[in-house]
């Protein structure tokens, strides 16, 4: 992926995933990747992620985690995390990619609740408050495809 959009969280298996299937069903044309600061390569997305994108028509069934690395710092035009910790955690380790470094709710003040082995009540306001990231950014994001 060059000059597309990473989507990060934590180890890639819940957050950045579904950010990642939800981007590119609402923005075909843009090019989206995911990764995670402490993802273990391979590792399926979580199960209850998966049943949930799939209730909405999105397929998360082959998704592997990748671990987040340089090229993909270099690589993406935009990198959307999914807390304040993460962006700031980014943004020490390649102080270079500071203005490409962003949280997807900064606009609306929040950090994308982690739902990782909690109840669907969880993953499911972490998909809203996901949908809502993405709404926010939509200008922007349109703008990388042009």
């Amino acid at each position: 992926m060059s000059g597309g959009v990473l989507m990060v969280c934590t180890a890639n298996v819940c957050r950045s995933p579904v950010a990642q299937v939800l981007l590119a069903s609402r923005m075909p044309g843009v090019a989206v990747a995911s990764a995670g600061v402490r993802a273990f390569a391979g590792r399926a997305a979580d199960a209850l992620a998966v049943r949930l994108m799939a209730t909405r028509g999105l397929d998360l069934s082959t998704h592997a985690a990748t671990p987040l690395a340089e090229r993909h710092v270099r690589d993406a035009a935009l990198i959307l995390t999914m807390t304040r910790e993460q962006r700031d955690a980014l943004v020490r380790a390649w102080p270079h990619a500071q203005g490409k470094v962003q949280r997807l709710g900064e606009a609306g003040g929040f950090d994308v609740v982690d739902p990782y082995r909690r109840n669907p009540f969880i993953f499911e306001l972490a998909i809203a408050q996901i949908e809502q990231g993405l709404a926010d950014w939509r200008h922007a994001i349109g703008q990388l495809s042009r």
